[in-house]
């Protein structure tokens, strides 16, 4: 019987070795052409509408919920009781539509001068110490992000772009202005050659509820992409689990983030947001609404108005609450369902070196190439069983100083961050106009990106900076096409 187990057991680690070896050595040769990034919810489009594209898989009745949460994501909030949009904008916010940050589905951008303010990026903050079950703690006037929009009037919409006026009149202040100034730095690969990095350095001005104190963490973050975030949402725990274990015999540390789960009211897995700090996609996206346009949900019931900010308070709400259920549900299957586009020039040579080149440089230890969803997904049953190629662990990893924000967030430390999906961003900038890379956007190109890399992911930026141009130029070649 003992010797029955032993063999049980031992084949059991035969199998996930075998697993993680195709993970980790990305596409394998049978699967390196093909140009299929994520099953059955993979779309031949790459197009500026690549990104917001429906899984082919929907059943009609699917398809009509499709719509109506498209319709969601790109409508107009306005205030109480204005027309043009649904009520409930504000009081205080960062953009009136969700549409607005994430331009066709897509990721966020900065602002071209120094003299814009922050719009489709946002500045989390918070205090020493922990907050409600394990959270950052918010700041006592400024609650955990800033809301540099309010129901301001005319220098508000000519600020913040507000093209039709109809928010003049209302006299709630923002509660900041932010801007981004750069500094830049020449670095060298092995080769001599040069290439330009560049850091952000947030600006705050006109602190209309209190100045600050000196101890707050401030964290720069970019919109983030919506496509393929169902098949993330479909992965199974143990899955990455496992993942994690393999990592730390590569000497990695990945670990998942354990957050607070406000609709099922426990600690779970984290799996969206850049430190991995939200549980599902239909929290996100009462958290962004909350947050970023301050549009209530049956979630998340009160304004978003510190106890300073009193006018802020006294404004009557839209509705209550303001994104009623079924829009909620509507806009969660709709992200839920959105396709990824297909991976390109898989048939070029550049494809199959740079994939090489990727492996080589250890680069999939934690982008891992390949992920497989779970066997069942009630909200959507067309999620299951599909193998796809996002490149994540959705893990945390120490990425070093350079990339610390030092805003401890749940279980992610100052210098940790989940590994972020890499398929489909070579179309970014035909999509949302933004090429941008790294939670902070400073990343301008697949290089700049790498040459940041610190902490756990430096020996994989050594291998990339020596090795040689044309090996350099094959690697973001294939990361621009996958």
């Amino acid at each position: 019987m003992r010797r029955i187990i032993r063999n049980i057991q031992t084949g059991a680690l035969v199998v996930l070795g075998l697993i993680f070896s195709c993970v980790v050595k990305g596409d394998s040769e049978e699967g390196e052409f093909s140009d299929k990034s994520a099953g059955d919810f993979t779309v031949m489009i790459s197009d500026e509408s690549a990104f917001s594209q429906p899984t082919p898989v929907l059943t009609y009745k699917q398809s009509k919920v499709f719509k109506r949460g498209r319709i969601h994501f790109n409508q107009r909030w306005v205030v109480f009781p204005l027309t043009g949009g649904d009520w409930g904008l504000g009081p205080t916010f960062i953009a009136d539509r969700c549409s607005a940050c994430h331009v066709n589905a897509g990721r966020g951008n900065m602002p071209e001068n120094s003299d814009s303010q922050l719009l489709s990026a946002l500045v989390r903050l918070s205090v020493p110490g922990v907050g409600p079950n394990g959270a950052p703690k918010p700041h006592p006037n400024y609650g955990d992000q800033f809301q540099n929009s309010g129901l301001v009037g005319a220098e508000n919409v000519e600020d913040r772009h507000f093209t039709d006026g109809q928010m003049l009149g209302e006299r709630v202040r923002p509660e900041v202005k932010l801007y981004v100034d750069w500094s830049t730095e020449i670095r060298r690969f092995a080769d001599g050659e040069e290439i330009e990095l560049r850091k952000p350095y947030l600006r705050i001005e006109d602190l209309n509820f209190g100045p600050l104190h000196g101890d707050e963490m401030f964290s720069l973050r970019l919109a983030q992409p919506l496509y393929g975030l169902g098949l993330l949402e479909a992965v199974e725990e143990n899955t990455l689990l496992d993942i994690a274990n393999w990592q730390k015999g590569k000497g990695l540390n990945g670990r998942p983030n354990y957050v607070w789960d406000s609709i099922n009211k426990k600690h779970t897995l984290g799996r969206f947001g850049w430190k991995a700090n939200v549980a599902s996609i239909k929290e996100q996206t009462a958290l962004a609404f909350l947050s970023d346009l301050g549009v209530t949900t049956s979630l998340f019931k009160e304004e978003n108005c510190p106890p300073v900010q009193v006018d802020c308070a006294a404004q009557p709400p839209g509705n209550q609450p303001e994104l009623i259920d079924i829009n909620w549900v509507e806009l969660e299957f709709w992200t839920q369902a959105l396709a990824v586009p297909a991976r390109r020039n898989v048939n070029d040579e550049r494809f199959l070196r740079g994939s090489r080149l990727f492996r080589k440089a250890k680069c999939s230890f934690c982008h891992t190439p390949i992920l497989t969803t779970g066997p069942e997904f009630k909200k959507l049953p067309q999620l299951a069983n599909q193998t796809f190629r996002a490149y994540t662990d959705l893990l945390l990893h120490d990425m070093g100083e350079e990339l610390a924000d030092n805003r401890p967030d749940f279980r992610a430390s100052g210098a940790d961050w989940r590994t972020p999906p890499l398929w489909g961003s070579g179309l970014s900038g035909k999509v949302s106009g933004s090429k941008l890379l790294l939670h902070d956007g400073r990343a301008r190109s697949y290089s700049e990106a790498i040459l940041w890399h610190g902490g756990e992911a430096e020996e994989s930026r050594e291998l990339f900076r020596n090795m040689k141009k044309s090996e350099r130029e094959a690697l973001v070649f294939y990361l621009n096409s996958i």
